[in-house]
Order: C-alpha cells, then sequence, then structure tokens
C-alpha cells in the first residue's frame, strides 16, 4: 500500500505537488472532465475509504486501489468527493481548474432552475 501522507518537513510546493496518478473510471464525472483515462493528483491524506456505501460510485482509484474519488449515484446535482486538494493552485492546473468549472457550472444551473 502507497503512502499517501504528505512529508511535513517538506516545503508546502513540494508538500502538495502532484504525487501519483489517479485512474478515473470511464464514464464517469471526472473523466468527462479531464478527458483523460488518468491525471496526476496531490496526496496529503492519512485516511482513506476501503468500503462505499450504497448508492455511491467510484470515480477514481490510486495505483494501489485506494478509493481517492467518488459520487452520489442517484444525486440530481453535483456531488463529488475527493481525496486530494483540487484547490492547491488551481489556476496552475488545467485538470483543477475544469473541474471548479463543472462545479461552477453545476451551480448555475441549478441555481436557474430555481427560478
Amino acid at each position: 500500500m502507497q503512502d499517501h501522507r504528505e512529508d511535513k518537513s517538506q516545503s508546502l510546493e513540494i508538500q502538495y505537488a502532484p504525487a501519483h496518478a489517479v485512474e478515473l473510471v470511464r464514464g464517469g464525472l471526472l473523466h468527462a472532465v479531464a478527458g483523460a483515462d488518468q491525471v496526476m493528483v496531490n496526496s496529503l491524506h492519512a485516511q482513506g475509504v476501503q468500503t462505499l456505501g450504497s448508492g455511491l460510485d467510484i470515480e477514481a482509484r490510486a495505483p494501489d486501489g485506494l478509493i481517492e474519488a467518488f459520487r452520489v449515484r442517484a444525486a440530481p446535482g453535483f456531488t463529488l468527493a475527493v481525496q486530494w486538494h483540487p484547490e492547491w493552485q488551481v489556476m496552475k492546473n488545467p485538470f483543477s481548474h475544469a473541474l471548479f468549472a463543472a462545479f461552477g457550472a453545476a451551480a448555475r444551473a441549478r441555481i436557474n432552475a430555481r427560478k
């Protein structure tokens, strides 16, 4: 099993740097956002999801099999959880930027549907 924790003796630039690839599930939300089968993400977590609850679908896995992202299957909106930190230098990371753009579009669509 891979160690997904950051090395706190390093600078924040290194701690939050891309650490490993995640394999994106074809047909999933993240796969659509990325337009790719895998992306590089940072890794700063000491805990992980071993088994998903009912109604949740895997969106991404680390090379060691750890679930790195999931979504609520039947949710009407943008319901996505990730184990990495896409907010870190979002404007310098095309995938993170696309992820936040998708979230913003979903929020706008929801508010417009309520009008």
